[in-house]
């Protein structure tokens, strides 16, 4: 992990690529599963992007990510496996419980699209620096305030993490008992809320004041340190995955 971001450092043509046009890639290749309902299309781009991944050399950056959404599609299992209402086919039993094939077929799909969404992001994210991703978007005319949401957004989990390692290790320093079983990292857990809110609210009043000094509100031309620099065929890259999105728009309305 690179400084207080997710971006992985490495020398590979997905790190290279145009930072703007990855972001149209991950927006395009996790909506299409979601316009075409079919088990196939969200598993083609769920295996181009772990393709993605390990040619970019960040296959395992995005392993602990897709850990944590376990109990979410353990849970998506469980729920359309037995609850969904156009179930009808007994597939097996479970200590009485039984699980029916169309719940669990819809529950598949749903998980695929999941993995895919975090896979194809996760490249975006790992292979793309935060500050040459919204400097291209700023440029190409985003609004700065959205730019900068953006930029946030990249940095608050890092941020969030650096600061809950830190409380955590001076409750240690003063013997408060962070690790153990279950039960005791539970009652460790609300004495970090406070703190951890309090930090957030702070250092986000503490960067809105400093952008104000800088004048991030004005209204006049901006100059940049740094011009974006488009990529060869980035543009004809992204008005490929626009026209994909407006093809499977258009094939989910007509078929």
């Amino acid at each position: 992990m690179n400084g207080m971001g997710l971006y992985e450092e490495r020398n590979t043509w997905v790190h290279r690529s145009d930072p703007v046009t990855k972001l149209f890639y991950g927006i395009t290749v996790s909506a299409i599963p979601y316009i075409l309902p079919y088990m196939g299309v969200a598993a083609f781009f769920l295996c181009l992007n772990i393709l993605l991944l390990v040619l970019a050399k960040v296959f395992r950056k995005i392993l602990p990510i897709l850990f944590l959404s376990f109990f979410l599609m353990l849970s998506i299992v469980i729920v359309h496996g037995i609850f969904h209402p156009d179930n009808r086919t007994p597939l097996f039993s479970a200590g009485g419980i039984h699980f029916y094939r169309e719940g669990l077929s819809l529950a598949a799909l749903l998980i695929i699209r999941l993995l895919n969404m975090i896979c194809g992001f996760g490249v975006v994210i790992l292979t793309t620096k935060p500050d040459l991703l919204v400097n291209g978007l700023v440029q190409t005319g985003l609004s700065p305030r959205i730019g900068y949401v953006i930029h946030s957004v990249f940095r608050i989990i890092p941020q969030m993490v650096a600061t809950v390692n830190k409380i955590k290790d001076a409750q240690r320093a003063r013997g408060v008992e962070t690790e153990g079983n279950l039960l005791t990292r539970a009652k460790a857990l609300f004495p970090l809320l406070v703190p951890v809110i309090m930090s957030s609210l702070i250092a986000t009043k503490e960067r809105t004041m400093a952008l104000e000094l800088r004048g991030f509100g004005s209204k006049g031309k901006r100059t940049f340190l740094k011009e974006y620099e488009e990529g060869r065929y980035s543009r004809q890259a992204r008005w490929f995955f626009l026209l994909l999105l407006l093809g499977s728009a258009v094939w989910r309305v007509l078929i």
